[in-house]
């Protein structure tokens, strides 16, 4: 970022860039998932995936619990210190109300979701399977990714902003170009800056 803007002439210090993400990120990744809830609550989707990972925080390890959907988009996020029924409680009643109905709920073998499940009345929506979470596991790769290039986290908190916003803001830019012509993904790519430049002017 520093370089980019050096060669425009502007200068600025990792600091102004904590400071625009802390400012801005929230408001423009708030506006991103508000217009995809509207979109998917329109329809009677559809297939989640959801599963866990572990993030140490100040040496200590704390859990990321992940929803996607069918297609691999980021639904939430939601960070803990334990692996317990209540946890996935909380983590499923907030994906629910905020997504609304969903056909299917794939998860790993964990008790906890079962559990969960049961007491929401939804446990007939409840798959599990060696290989039918391939879809979420491989979407922590990119959380992964940025996590080694920040050098972990240190607080929850920061933990949990950064997994609500670097979520929304994948599920905008990722056009799947591995699954799509070229030109399809330059129409998609064109769409997704314009729907950018639209919240940076709001």
């Amino acid at each position: 970022m520093e370089d980019l803007l050096h060669e425009r002439g502007i200068d600025i210090t990792h600091e102004t860039v904590r400071f625009w993400w802390n400012r801005f990120g929230a408001i423009f990744a708030a506006e991103i998932r508000r217009s995809r809830v509207q979109a998917m609550r329109a329809f009677r989707h559809r297939r989640w995936h959801l599963d866990e990972v572990f993030v140490k925080i100040n040496g200590v390890k704390h859990y990321l619990w992940r929803a996607v959907d069918h297609e691999g988009e980021v639904l939430d996020s939601f960070v803990t210190n334990r692996l317990d029924k209540k946890a996935a409680l909380k983590f499923l009643r907030k994906s629910l109300k905020r997504h609304g109905v969903v056909e299917t709920i794939i998860t790993n073998c964990l008790a906890s979701y079962g559990a969960a499940l049961k007491q929401l009345g939804t446990i007939d929506k409840h798959e599990t399977g060696r290989w039918l979470n391939n879809r979420v596991e491989n979407s922590h790769q990119p959380f992964r990714r940025r996590e080694r290039a920040m050098l972990r986290f240190r607080r929850m908190r920061s933990l949990q902003k950064f997994a609500a916003l670097h979520g929304s803001i994948h599920n905008h830019f990722d056009q799947e170009r591995t699954l799509t012509s070229r030109a399809i993904f330059k129409e998609r790519r064109t769409a997704a800056l314009i729907e950018w430049r639209r919240l940076c002017a709001a």
